[in-house]
């Protein structure tokens, strides 16, 4: 059980923290910035609820991914270790593959994509885009992660690395997210059209275009390298 009975401590005030392992860590530390993405895309899933424009099995499955968030924010912060003290929380290969079984789920009922998408739709639709790109986010800071620790447990000379597990996991979700991010547009999508593509809108739009494409084809060729 998680007891707490002061929010303030003081004790980050030097620019450290303590990892889940009791091991002190700098603030800007990947494994830090990577667990603190974790914690933000969970507040912006937390923002995605309160809209209360989502069905309720999507909301039932955003917030049972909320829970395991912050196991995975745990399993960020604790280093791997080859005999722990305590048996550490890690996200487990059932976790991911719950995730991809509601991506199969979810994606049943969308329409096949022509284009990639404009976030936005409904303020819920929206909202999740969000969410999807700081996961994304704490993806990528998971993996620099890595590249400073590695993936191996740790010995008394070289500190843990990252569980792999967990950041698949993320990954995972991202898919999700954009996939649920679609569901709660309800259709209201708006395809990303490319540049080369869109017709401006105005006189003045696409006679500024005309020039511009008319100074490219005056340009030379670039040379072979």
């Amino acid at each position: 059980m998680v007891t707490l009975t002061r929010i303030y401590t003081r004790n980050g005030d030097a620019g450290q923290t303590r990892l889940s392992d009791m091991s002190l860590a700098s603030k800007t530390d990947p494994r830090v910035e990577a667990y603190g993405a974790v914690d933000e895309a969970n507040s912006v899933i937390g923002l995605a609820l309160a809209t209360g424009d989502l069905r309720a099995d999507m909301a039932t499955t955003l917030r049972e991914i909320q829970n395991e968030l912050f196991d995975v924010g745990a399993d960020l912060s604790n280093p791997l270790a080859r005999a722990p003290k305590w048996e550490p929380l890690r996200i487990v290969q059932s976790s991911v593959d719950r995730l991809e079984a509601w991506c199969d789920s979810f994606a049943e009922e969308l329409p096949a994509l022509t284009s990639f998408i404009l976030p936005g739709g409904t303020p819920a639709a929206a909202t999740l885009h969000l969410a999807r790109t700081v996961v994304r986010r704490a993806e990528r800071a998971a993996w620099a992660a890595v590249e400073v620790y590695g993936t191996d447990e740790g010995t008394d000379d070289v500190p843990g690395g990252i569980s792999v597990l967990a950041i698949a996991y993320l990954n995972r979700l991202s898919d999700l997210l954009f996939i649920l991010a679609r569901v709660a547009a309800d259709g209201a999508e708006t395809l990303w059209v490319p540049g080369k593509d869109r017709e401006p809108t105005t006189a003045k739009a696409r006679r500024q275009r005309e020039r511009i494409v008319a100074q490219q084809a005056e340009q030379p060729a670039p040379e072979d390298a």
